[in-house]
């Protein structure tokens, strides 16, 4: 960590998904940048520009000014590392650290005296400084460095500043996004403020310490997630009085003070996985998180609660000798316009109507084809037939299906068939079935 000559610091930035490599295109119009990432496939298609999702295509210009690799000997003369991994959830729902861990390994075997270490990835409060710190003293021979005036120690230096990239979002950007920042020492906190205005234009939030920075971070997902719950929630009971879930929502907008948020599933990186983050901290404490959980069990519970539903609806179709009925799922990745089709929770809706005797076709322009294969074991349809099928689950709100319009979506349907619009993209009297 220089605070002389500033722009002289080199940055390591390991993990180059939706954090790491729009940091790394940020910091590498300021400084000197390594991306790494142990994805050697990833790392092909950033430097052939291919399935880039993550940045725009202006900003893709901008990866032949930093070194892209999977080996770990180019970040050994970094003085800044920035770790930006993964921290999703294992079956059970406990957080699951074995990226995080391997990552703050991996830079504990190279830190050297004085170097800063900048944890993005989201993490329950605590997590850095009783799991990350200790590994990277043990293994540099180092201390942590949390005294501002002694820089001539054998010490380093650690900052954790949560992301806030919303995958796909080209409005809130990484530089007219706030950020947050905290470090061991003062002096951390203000060089990383320093750091972050080389690339930031919207304001920069010191947070007292590295707990809170943490904790900031889960709150602004578990709220959210809480939020949708309700939401969820409440369109089941509208659901059971026959009115429309949107129609209430809007009459109850018009009162200043009222905040809307919309029914749907909750998966992704983010709102599906930090809850159960607070919730494992809270259980260490020995409190209990009984409405954070609460908001989990009735987000986990919309894929079959749609299932059961369109179970029911199709078994009143005239057709009841059909063998086999034809279902075609219109949309798998977790959020619209977005390729990634990991923790979706529209794949839970699929493995839900796999076991009741239908024919199952699912359809995706958006996706990442080979991911999904590799994921999931099947293949998505390219091309749809008109008259064909029995059911329709549009699940994803897609701009590719909402300028392919509801009346070409219905001729791939039968005469005698159901069409569910989850999301609600068209008039609410078009479709059978709407959150």
């Amino acid at each position: 960590m220089k605070t002389k000559n500033f722009y002289k610091n080199k940055i390591g930035i390991i993990g180059l998904g939706y954090v790491g490599l729009p940091l790394a295109v940020a910091f590498s119009k300021k400084f000197d940048v390594v991306g790494f990432d142990v994805n050697k496939k990833k790392i092909s298609n950033i430097i052939k520009r291919k399935n880039i999702s993550e940045i725009s295509k202006k900003d893709q210009k901008q990866l032949k000014q930093f070194k892209v690799t999977s080996d770990k000997k180019f970040l050994r003369n970094c003085n800044i590392y920035i770790v930006t991994v993964p921290t999703p959830i294992h079956e059970n729902n406990k957080p699951d650290l074995r990226l995080l861990i391997k990552a703050t390994t991996q830079v504990s075997n190279i830190l050297k005296k004085g170097d800063l270490v900048i944890f993005e990835s989201t993490v329950y409060p605590g997590t850095t400084e009783e799991i990350c710190i200790p590994i990277l003293e043990k293994n540099s021979k180092l201390k942590l460095n949390n005294n501002s005036k002694e820089f001539d120690k054998n010490t380093f230096f650690c900052g954790y500043s949560p992301e806030r990239i919303n995958p796909t979002d080209r409005t809130h950007l990484l530089p007219n996004t706030n950020k947050v920042v905290s470090g061991s020492s003062k002096k951390v906190k203000n060089f990383l403020k320093k750091k972050e205005k080389t690339i930031i234009k919207a304001n920069i939030h010191s947070a007292p310490n590295i707990k809170v920075a943490e904790a900031s971070k889960m709150i602004e997902n578990v709220q959210r997630d809480l939020n949708i719950a309700l939401i969820n929630e409440l369109s089941i009971i509208f659901n059971k009085l026959e009115i429309k879930t949107l129609d209430v929502l809007k009459a109850a907008s018009t009162k200043w003070n009222f905040s809307t948020f919309y029914p749907g599933l909750v998966g992704g990186h983010c709102i599906g996985v930090d809850p159960y983050y607070m919730a494992h901290k809270a259980k260490l404490l020995k409190v209990k998180s009984d409405l954070i959980l609460g908001g989990r069990r009735i987000n986990d519970y919309m894929p079959t609660y749609v299932g059961k539903k369109f179970i029911k609806k199709l078994s009143l179709l005239k057709n009841k000798n059909q063998k086999k009925k034809k279902v075609l799922i219109m949309g798998i990745t977790f959020k619209e316009n977005c390729p990634d089709v990991r923790n979706s929770k529209v794949m839970e809706i699929y493995e839900f109507l796999k076991n009741k005797n239908l024919q199952l076709d699912l359809f995706d322009p958006v996706a990442n084809q080979e991911e999904f294969k590799k994921l999931y074991k099947t293949k998505l349809i390219k091309n749809i037939r008109n008259n064909f099928y029995d059911g329709i689950i549009i699940s994803v709100r897609h701009l590719n299906f909402v300028k392919l319009g509801f009346e070409k979506i219905k001729k791939y349907a039968k005469k005698d068939s159901i069409i569910f619009d989850l999301k609600s993209i068209f008039p609410k009297n078009s479709s059978d079935f709407s959150l």
